[in-house]
Parts: structure tokens; C-alpha cells; sequence
């Protein structure tokens, strides 16, 4: 994800997608994207029951969705979500890589109450909130560069604002 707010506001040039082959729907590889506060909250939810799920015994939960999505599909979703066009090529696959690879919850669920809330859509809305808010920042401090003022609470900052030509 990170890889993808950086090619939508020109930071990277653009998408490396490892791996057009797989035995996918789209070819490409399917993994458990969480957003960062479904993250946040199961760690929580581990700490506050600590002392209840671990007596004399270590546990392991999965945090995830459960669902896995495709490079493709985050990439698509990522596209909706900030209007910006995410360019991106297929290269070859990593050793190691295999082809969907995404978690089961559902011990989470039952020793903390806890599962992910969010989905692929709000987890992309918030990245290109955070992504757009930092780089209109970071080009607002640079000297000799005219700051435009932007509502970033607007979900959708064109991206010819944040991705201008310096």
C-alpha cells in the first residue's frame, strides 16, 4: 500500500507488481490487507485480555480480514479512491512469492471479540488522506515553491495538486 500513495503522488515513478502469472482470478498475488486501525485495535484487544487468554500459555491470533485481495484489485480500489491513475507494470515474481497468502481470524474472534471493521475501500480512502496530507505538506515547507491551499479533509485532493511539477 505504501508503494501505491507513493506512485499516485510522485514519489516513485511507478508500480512494480511481481508476478502476472499466478493462478489468480487476475493473475496477480492475493493478499490479507488490514487497515492500520483494525490493526491497532486487535493489539489492544490482545492487551486488555492478556491475563484471561494466556494463562500459563502463549497464544497466537491472526489479525486480518480473512479476505484476500489481489495486487490488481487493491490497485483498482486505490484508483477509486484518490482519482489519481497508479501506473504499474508486471514483473517477474520474487523467490518465494506464492500466489494468495492471507489470514484466518476466527481464534481472534473468539478469544478477544475482536475482527477487522474496515474494508479495502476505507483502508484506500485513508491512505490517500494520510499520503496527500504529508506530501502537500512536505512541498508547502520547500522554499521557492507557492503553497496552494488545500481542504485535505476533502477525501478528494486532485492529484495534479499534490503531484505537481516543481
Amino acid at each position: 500500500m505504501p508503494y501505491v500513495s507513493q506512485v499516485a503522488v510522485g514519489q516513485l515513478p511507478m508500480l512494480d507488481i511481481f508476478g502476472g502469472d499466478y493462478d489468480t482470478p487476475d493473475g496477480t498475488g492475493i493478499r490479507d490487507y488490514i487497515h492500520v486501525m483494525d490493526l491497532a485495535d486487535g493489539h489492544v484487544r490482545a492487551l486488555d485480555n492478556l491475563a484471561q487468554i494466556c494463562r500459563h500459555q502463549t497464544m497466537t491470533l491472526n489479525l486480518g480480514t480473512g479476505r484476500g485481495y489481489s495486487v490488481l484489485e487493491l490497485v483498482r480500489a486505490f484508483e477509486a479512491a484518490s482519482g489519481c491513475r497508479i501506473s504499474r507494470r508486471i514483473v517477474g515474481k520474487r523467490e518465494g512469492d506464492v500466489a494468495a497468502c492471507y489470514a484466518d481470524p476466527s481464534l481472534a474472534k473468539k478469544a478477544i471479540g475482536w475482527e477487522a471493521k474496515l474494508g479495502i475501500d476505507e483502508m484506500c480512502r485513508d491512505v490517500w488522506k494520510f499520503q496527500s496530507r504529508i506530501t502537500l505538506k512536505r512541498k508547502s515547507n520547500r522554499p521557492g515553491l507557492v503553497a496552494r491551499r488545500v481542504d485535505t479533509d476533502n477525501v478528494n485532493v486532485p492529484c495534479s495538486i499534490i503531484n505537481c511539477k516543481e
